[in-house]
């Protein structure tokens, strides 16, 4: 037990080792990063998985695009995409969800979402040699590739992409 003498000792001695000085410096910095990292990449990670909904006229599956595509006579745009995909993500987010990409697909084209993960897709990857998504293929109705974009696309070339296929002059500028 501790006398009052060795109480009153205790109080007045500092007992930090001046050794574990640097150390808890150290210990408070990285705790600050990780602090900050944790921070930083939460909001990144939800933004990287955030996928606003679009108006985009989607077809139910490519038997069905193709048959809108002989009766209208439009393109079909194949979109492979997967749910783990990142960059298809991004792609939904800044170019499906843009309302001047909406408008010029609804009104020309028959697009058709492809899940590369669904055992169905396996035919069409294999047709149009699909091996990376995203990819962005536009076809005929009779399913001849017109264009053919791999990987992720951004919106001015997407259009541009979309004004070749359509034929039909459409003015892509707002």
């Amino acid at each position: 037990m501790f006398t009052q003498n060795s109480r009153n000792d205790l109080q007045s001695q500092n007992f930090v080792d001046p050794a574990l000085k640097p150390v808890l410096a150290k210990f408070n910095f990285w705790r600050w990063f990780w602090i900050a990292t944790l921070v930083i990449s939460l909001p990144y990670a939800w933004y990287c998985f955030y996928v606003p909904s679009n108006n985009v006229a989607w077809a139910a599956d490519l038997p069905s695009a193709q048959q809108k595509a002989s009766q209208s006579g439009k393109p079909i745009i194949l979109f492979f995409t997967g749910k783990w995909c990142v960059p298809c993500r991004i792609m939904k987010r800044t170019v499906w969800a843009d309302e001047q990409v909406t408008a010029l697909v609804n009104k020309s084209f028959i697009p058709v979402t492809i899940d590369v993960d669904d055992s169905d897709s396996g035919a069409v990857r294999g047709r149009y040699s699909v091996g990376v998504t995203p990819s962005t293929i536009i076809t005929d109705s009779n399913g001849n590739v017109l264009q053919h974009k791999v990987g992720g696309v951004g919106k001015a070339d997407f259009l541009e992409m979309l004004g070749s296929s359509s034929g039909g002059g459409e003015s892509l500028e707002k």
